[in-house]
């Protein structure tokens, strides 16, 4: 059991015991325990820890503070009730990382990671992922360099929550939303994407952008996604450009979270991109127009290639070589 999961399962201690729980916080939290025993024995073991330190109360908190505070500060206040169980689980130093109010947080290639910024809100960092926090008395920030984050915001309507990507900045207050942003490509692609999942968020121009694919503010709702794809100008430099708005099937886009990749009719090239981001072997494919325009659909462990590669070889009728030191498919 690694400190990490032990750190995520006091989140979800707290969040379960906080005025927010809802059936559907429930339904992920017990998916999360099924994702392996180890997740399940942190879960119980917070779980204990919560009832343990049931009674132990601030003792920094100013006599001023009114009664309403004080219970908002032992119950609600996620941060020290979530710091009391970490502590006592001994692995306080985890948690500590995870509460720097400002910072730059990464993943490497196939990780994950969880932040518990010091406001309440959770960030969860996909593979490959780069961001960085400021927090102030007035704003929230976050800047997406690279890769994609899901981010469940804390309540605080006297303090925007505002995510930088690309040409573009989300504004939020309480809300849960998936950013994704995407390396130039040579041709074609998304430069970035942003799907909410909870709330509302308004999507608008940054204000450092000399130019933007979005020519007037998005205001999205529940279930819609927001892509804004790239094309390479005349300075032989990607940019962001076409932005488009559509209602996807949620589960594929945070498959990832469980450590999956959802593919329904996605197209193989598509499909080994997708993969290649969870894993340092990556796979190549023949260079053949009718090798790149088969479909592929099916559920599969990110982060194992190789497997991958032998499934779609099976499934397609195809061939796995080695080759430079990855996987390249190829017809028979």
């Amino acid at each position: 059991m690694t400190r990490e999961i032990l750190a995520e399962a006091a989140v979800w201690v707290t969040r379960l015991h906080g005025p927010d729980r809802s059936r559907t916080m429930q339904r992920e939290c017990l998916a999360w325990q099924a994702r392996s025993a180890a997740h399940r024995l942190a879960f119980e073991r917070c779980t204990d820890t919560w009832q343990d330190v049931a009674g132990v109360r601030r003792t920094d908190i100013p006599a001023s503070t009114s009664e309403d505070q004080v219970r908002s500060s032992e119950v609600g206040g996620k941060g020290w009730r979530l710091a009391t169980a970490i502590a006592a689980l001994g692995c306080a130093g985890a948690f500590a990382l995870s509460l720097w109010p400002d910072g730059t947080y990464t993943t490497g290639v196939g990780e994950q990671r969880l932040i518990v910024l010091a406001d309440g809100s959770r960030v969860t960092l996909n593979t490959s992922t780069d961001v960085r926090v400021k927090l102030t008395d007035a704003l929230r920030t976050v800047t997406v360099a690279r890769g994609e984050a899901l981010f469940e915001v804390a309540k605080d309507a006297g303090r925007p929550f505002v995510v930088s990507v690309s040409d573009a900045k989300v504004v939020a207050t309480g809300t849960a939303f998936l950013v994704r942003s995407t390396p130039p490509a040579k041709a074609g692609g998304d430069a970035f994407g942003v799907t909410l999942l909870e709330g509302q968020v308004i999507v608008q121009r940054s204000d450092a952008a000399v130019q933007s694919a979005l020519s007037s503010a998005v205001v999205m709702t529940p279930g819609d996604r927001l892509r804004v794809g790239q094309a390479i100008g005349e300075n032989g430099r990607a940019g962001p450009t076409g932005a488009r708005l559509d209602r996807p099937q949620l589960n594929p886009l945070l498959a990832w979270k469980r450590g999956v990749a959802e593919l329904d009719d996605v197209a193989l090239a598509d499909a080994v991109a997708d993969m290649n981001r969870y894993s340092k072997v990556p796979i190549m494919l023949a260079d053949s127009a009718a090798l790149r325009a088969l479909r592929v659909s099916g559920v599969f462990r990110t982060g194992d290639n190789q497997a991958f590669a032998q499934a779609v070889a099976k499934l397609l009728g195809l061939v796995v070589r080695t080759r430079d030191g990855g996987l390249e498919l190829a017809g028979k």
